[in-house]
Formats: structure tokens, C-alpha cells, sequence
């Protein structure tokens, strides 16, 4: 029973010395603002902390650099145009499909002179282009 009774203690001990009371100086409140041009920063007032960042001109109606970059990135992955997409899609969803020319899906065998003319006429439009 003495060993349990030890055991809490050591337990419940540190726990009550990690409590602290947050000191009384701190502000109560954080404000960081973005400024743009000539404007100035707001100042701050009793228990309140002002952060201000200077930004030119030009950038206060702009979408933030941030999202910039991001959506360039995105552009970026999808540099292919969306015919070239759609098609790249349909090449792969035509698979499962009737007349796909492959024994997956319904009547897939049904499709094999389809897929000949297909590739016919796509080395036909690359042999003409090459001109």
C-alpha cells in the first residue's frame, strides 16, 4: 500500500510544479498587419502588440506570392493542353469499354480493326506533320 501511495506522489508531483501562472506583463493581444505604400502602421495600444510588414505599391490589389507560386506550380504539372488530356483519358478509359480491342470488358474483341484504323490514321497525322 506504501509503494502505491509513493508511486502516486512521484506522479502527481511533477505534474503540480510544471503548473506556472502566466505573468501579468504579457500582452493580451497579437496584431500582425501587412502595409502597403505609403501607409502607416497603426500604433499600438495598452496590452496589445502591433507587427506591421511594409509591402510596395503594386502588390495591394495582387493575389498573395504565396497563392501565385502555388497555381504556377499546378500550371506547371499540367502543361498539356485539355485536347490533349481528353484524349490521353479517353485512350485510357477506352480499355473497359465495348470494342476496346482487348479481353477486358464488354465485347473488348469486338474493337481490334477500330484500334488498327486509330493507329493508322495518328501515324498518318505524325508522317505528314514530320513534311
Amino acid at each position: 500500500m506504501t509503494l502505491f501511495a509513493m508511486g502516486s506522489l512521484l506522479i502527481i508531483a511533477p505534474a503540480k510544479s510544471e503548473e506556472k501562472a502566466a505573468p501579468a506583463d504579457e500582452p493580451e493581444r497579437w496584431s500582425v498587419l501587412l502595409t502597403y505604400g505609403e501607409d502607416e502602421c497603426p500604433e499600438s495600444t495598452e496590452g496589445e502588440i502591433v507587427v506591421c510588414a511594409h509591402q510596395p505599391e503594386s502588390e495591394r490589389y495582387r493575389i498573395p506570392k504565396a497563392v501565385r507560386e502555388q497555381e504556377r506550380e499546378e500550371e506547371a504539372q499540367y502543361a498539356t493542353s485539355w485536347t490533349a488530356q481528353f484524349q490521353n483519358h479517353e485512350d485510357e478509359a477506352r480499355l473497359g469499354r465495348p470494342n476496346s480491342c482487348s479481353a477486358v470488358g464488354t465485347n473488348g474483341f469486338t474493337g481490334c480493326q477500330a484500334a488498327f484504323l486509330r493507329d493508322w490514321f495518328a501515324q498518318r497525322n505524325t508522317d505528314s506533320a514530320e513534311k
